[in-house]
């Protein structure tokens, strides 16, 4: 290594010390490429979403039957009235996908919620109290572990009945495996640390401990698993309506989307690859957004 090259990445290393932590961060979040894009999908998808009554052409529930099956606008037979074509019913594809964005944001964000609940409290009182607690958590982890999830959640929602609070519930206590795994370790690692130690000799109770000491340490690795468990959350609600145990008719569900426009792929294909498309953009961007956090949070701060 020349002088001139040491001297360049020392004045490199002396203005990264002048940088406060959040500068970093904005730095290495606007040079990250993967997140970039991820998050400019889910920002996309959001607010189509919550302006899906204004960008919706037509009612997502109305049917016309004598428009049924029209194809999309660039395909012979196509309007301009409806632009993605209709569905068996007659009801405007479009509306429908826009409509049913909601429902696959709602349940992903509902369930990945619910599971980060279970397992970061699970994950904590682990990897703060071991003992018998730890053992008894791994214990109900190896168990979860050993169940066929999707097979079980078919069950569950057969049973109690299916709806969007039921998916949700039932998606979310079957998706908590992550937090609890990653949680109890780095809080394992944590209670360890002098800082830690420090608040027990002052008299803080484990609970203080806990809130104000071992969580906001979590935060970053909450977030990035949160937003790999949304990806998951999806698809999962999306194979459930596929089999016919999730969203049922006439709510739009991009997953029930694709059940219901199966039996007429072969010469209707739109009605698959449009909601399939719009499943494939969500998951994706989710996980890019985790996996670019990922990157940004990491001491050496990764940009790939």
């Amino acid at each position: 290594m020349t002088n001139s090259d040491i001297t360049l990445a020392a004045v490199e290393l002396d203005q990264t010390t002048l940088l406060t932590p959040g500068q970093i961060f904005r730095q290495r979040m606007f040079g990250h490429k993967g997140f970039l894009i991820g998050a400019t999908l889910i920002l996309i998808i959001a607010i189509v979403a919550l302006l899906a009554p204004v960008l919706a052409p037509h009612s997502p529930f109305e049917q016309s039957l004598a428009n049924r099956m029209l194809p999309p606008v660039w395909s012979e037979g196509g309007t301009w009235d409806y632009l993605l074509g209709t569905d068996q019913n007659g009801r405007d594809y479009l509306s429908r996908l826009i409509y049913g964005t909601r429902v696959s944001i709602t349940i992903g964000l509902g369930a990945a919620t619910v599971g980060l609940l279970i397992g970061v409290t699970l994950g904590v009182i682990a990897g703060y109290f071991g003992g018998w607690a730890d053992h008894s958590i791994s214990f109900l982890l190896t168990a979860q572990l050993a169940l066929p999830g999707l097979l079980l959640a078919m069950a569950l929602v057969f049973i109690i009945g299916p709806s969007i609070w039921v998916v949700i519930g039932i998606v979310g206590v079957l998706h908590w495996t992550y937090y609890l795994v990653v949680t109890r370790a780095a809080t394992q690692r944590i209670r360890s640390l002098d800082f830690v130690a420090a608040a027990a000799a002052a008299g803080a109770s484990p609970r203080q401990i806990i809130w104000h000491e071992i969580l906001p340490n979590l935060m970053s690795s909450i977030i990035v698993i949160f937003t790999f468990e949304l990806g998951i959350a999806i698809l999962a609600e999306s194979s459930l309506s596929f089999l016919g145990v999730g969203i049922q008719p006439p709510t739009p569900s991009w997953g029930l989307m694709i059940a219901e426009g199966k039996q007429a792929m072969f010469y209707r294909p739109w009605l698959v690859i449009l909601p399939g498309i719009c499943l494939f953009l969500l998951v994706i961007g989710a996980n890019l957004m985790g996996d670019g956090l990922r990157d940004i949070t990491s001491p050496e701060g990764r940009n790939e």
